[in-house]
This record gives structure tokens, sequence and C-alpha cells, in this order.
């Protein structure tokens, strides 16, 4: 199960937010990716990549255009906390 975290749904609120100041249609299609691929990680929580500053195989990113959606794997409860950035990735 994929579990937001409070400070994660506010960070995607405030991404969609400000993408739609340009285009609304980008910040549904930005934000839909990124609700889908955070859907993901219950069949294949792995999937994401070691986040390299904190090198913990239990702290994984995914990538999704220039958000790093950050989050935690519990294995032994099969629950995931999820973080989402808004920083842009250099």
């Amino acid at each position: 199960m994929v579990k937001w975290s409070k400070p994660a749904k506010l960070d995607l609120k405030q991404i969609h937010d400000y993408i739609a100041r340009d285009s609304k249609f980008y910040a549904q299609k930005v934000s839909t990716e990124i609700v889908e691929k955070s859907e993901k990680l219950n069949s294949f929580p792995e999937i994401g990549r070691i986040v390299p500053e904190i090198a913990n195989p239990k702290i994984r990113e995914l990538l999704i255009y220039s958000y790093r959606l950050i989050y935690e794997v519990f294995p032994i409860r099969l629950k995931f906390s999820l973080w989402c950035t808004a920083s842009a990735i250099s």
C-alpha cells in the first residue's frame, strides 16, 4: 500500500498549482503521472533508485520530469511513505 504523507500531498498540490499558472492541461498531466508512478510502487517497490545522498536502500526515488518522488520502503508491513519534492534536478 502506498501512503502519501501530508507534506507530499501539499507538494503535489503546489506542483500542480505552479504548472497551472501556464497550462492547466500540463498541470493535470504532470500530477497524474506522479500519482500513477507512485501506484506502481505497490507491485514494484524497488523500481526507484537509491537516493545517492542518503545511500540507504530503504530510501528510494523516482525521477519524474524535474521532480524527485522520494519514498521509504517498509518491507515488513508492505507499506510505503511518499515524499514528493518540488526541487528541480540539476
